[in-house]
């Protein structure tokens, strides 16, 4: 398994990075050999006024489901603690509830981003998907996996692209292509 520990405008310490990739490496032990590779972003937000200023930011790529939490607290160790208890509550939700037709699939892809200096708005990031046939339901958990508002994903027969999102009301919304 590939693990990347980065820092976002900040230096990463060895300490902190042997820390993270303990903490995380525990949560990627539990999901075998569907783990492709796992990615560590630290940060502090710039604004001092945030007292939970700390972040902490793990992106799983698994062979099904792309896995994401993010978590704030006034201490990095901190941050990176409550993360891991995130990632792991989901990882367990995970191997309970899923039994994937589709585990052979590839990973997804690393985000691809990009940035403008200017005050115009800008396309900041953008996203390459490989999408897999699934159901509604499979779609619905990748979802929350994410922890996203909208998720795109192919029709189960193949044809056509779907977005599901979250109403306002806490449903979801389906929206099909012909």
């Amino acid at each position: 398994m590939q693990m990347i520990v980065k820092g976002r405008r900040m230096d990463v310490t060895p300490a902190i990075r042997e820390y993270a990739e303990g903490k995380v490496g525990r949560v990627a032990k539990i999901l075998d050999s569907w783990l492709m590779s796992a990615e560590v972003e630290l940060y502090t937000e710039r604004n001092r006024s945030i007292e939970k200023g700390q972040v902490a930011e793990v992106t799983i790529y698994t062979k099904g489901p792309t896995i994401r939490a993010k978590e704030a607290a006034s201490d990095m160790y901190a941050a990176i603690d409550l993360v891991s208890e995130k990632l792991e509550r989901q990882v367990r939700k995970y191997k309970t509830k899923i039994v994937d037709r589709h585990t052979k699939g590839a990973p997804m892809p690393a985000p691809v981003a990009t940035s403008v200096e200017d005050d115009e708005p800008a396309i900041v990031k953008t996203k390459v998907l490989e999408s897999k046939p699934m159901s509604a339901e499979e779609a619905m958990l990748q979802m929350e996996l994410l922890g996203h508002d909208f998720f795109v994903f192919r029709a189960e027969d193949g044809e056509g692209t779907n977005v599901l999102y979250r109403r306002h009301d806490g449903d979801y919304g389906l929206i099909t292509s012909a």
